[in-house]
């Protein structure tokens, strides 16, 4: 840890640690420092991690630099609570009087989550220990629903108690410190929100003037380059955006402002992509209507259903030797 400067922080007793370790940092006192003997044991055993062989004793120079008490939720009679349509339960102890996120938008939050249980909450985890968390509001790819709900009606400097049913969390299958069907207790206290994108436009063409290839790949050069075409196996810079038929995006460089890269003809992207970009110069912009066996096919993928034609808007902008 003093590579990198950063200290681990654990909750003692959850067994977070090598069993060893564990055992040896409850002999401390903040502000020691200690080198403890591992036998294999009570370290990895006869399981090989990483550079570590089978049945290793370990050597560890601990410094145990702080014993904390854990955070606690704040006192609320669930009488003061509101209760939404979905059995979500909040209670506002600071009003923000900043913006409200938006549908789409970015919200950071700083956040601390405890598991409800019959003798009390018991604390999992907080961004005061990590970090703060950004999520796009609406999705539930990097947060759980009752979370986004949660946050999604907070003012920019408010702090809210969520009691959040179990079906709201992290549901039957549970995760780390949460065992399933929990009912969770939040602080959440939103930081920041960023408002969503424009909309990329996809470009508009009149069916008849896509080629179709051999394969069933259709495209049009919206701007036909002036540049070089890439060869098999060098790679390629590009923008793209990416829609379904209906006109849903469901990804773009372009909005990251960050170009993808990728060699031509090795099957690092869909063939379509492979195929579509190959005839390029460098300079164009193109726009490929892929079909499914091209794309993701019957299996799909996060954000595509299954059997999905896709429609990109695609510029190449380099080749890289």
């Amino acid at each position: 840890s003093y590579t990198n400067d950063q200290p681990v922080v654990v909750i003692y007793g959850r067994e977070q640690l090598l069993p060893g370790w564990e055992e040896g940092i409850g002999l401390m006192k903040a502000g020691g420092e200690a080198q403890l003997i591992i036998p294999p044991e009570l370290g990895f055993g006869e399981q090989p991690v990483g550079a570590i062989p089978p049945n290793s004793q370990l050597v560890l120079d601990v410094e145990l630099l702080s014993v904390e008490t854990p955070p606690e939720p704040t006192a609320v009679d669930e009488d003061d609570m509101e209760t939404t349509d979905s059995g979500l339960m909040y209670y506002d102890i600071v009003e923000g009087d900043g913006d409200m996120p938006e549908a789409g938008g970015t919200a950071t939050t700083d956040f601390t989550i405890w598991v409800r249980e019959e003798d009390g909450d018991r604390y999992v985890v907080s961004s005061a220990d990590n970090e703060p968390i950004s999520f796009t509001i609406g999705a539930t790819d990097v947060v759980f629903p009752g979370w986004d709900e949660g946050v999604s009606s907070m003012n920019v400097g408010g702090k809210r108690l969520l009691v959040i049913p179990s079906e709201l969390a992290l549901g039957p299958q549970g995760g780390g410190d949460i065992p399933p069907d929990s009912t969770l207790v939040m602080e959440v206290e939103l930081l920041e929100v960023v408002e969503p994108p424009e909309p990329i436009l996809m470009e508009e063409v009149d069916p008849d003037d896509y080629i179709e290839t051999d394969s069933g790949l259709m495209y049009f050069d919206v701007v036909e380059g002036d540049g070089a075409s890439p060869e098999e196996g060098q790679t390629v810079v590009v923008h793209y955006t990416g829609w379904l038929e209906d006109g849903t995006q469901f990804d773009s460089s372009v909005e990251r402002g960050q170009p993808f890269t990728f060699p031509i003809g090795t099957g690092g992207v869909i063939a379509g992509w492979d195929e579509g970009v190959a005839t390029m110069k460098i300079g164009g912009k193109r726009q490929l209507v892929v079909p499914a066996d091209l794309a993701y096919g019957d299996a799909g993928r996060p954000g595509i259903p299954p059997g999905a034609t896709l429609i990109f808007d695609v510029e190449l902008i380099e080749i890289a030797e």
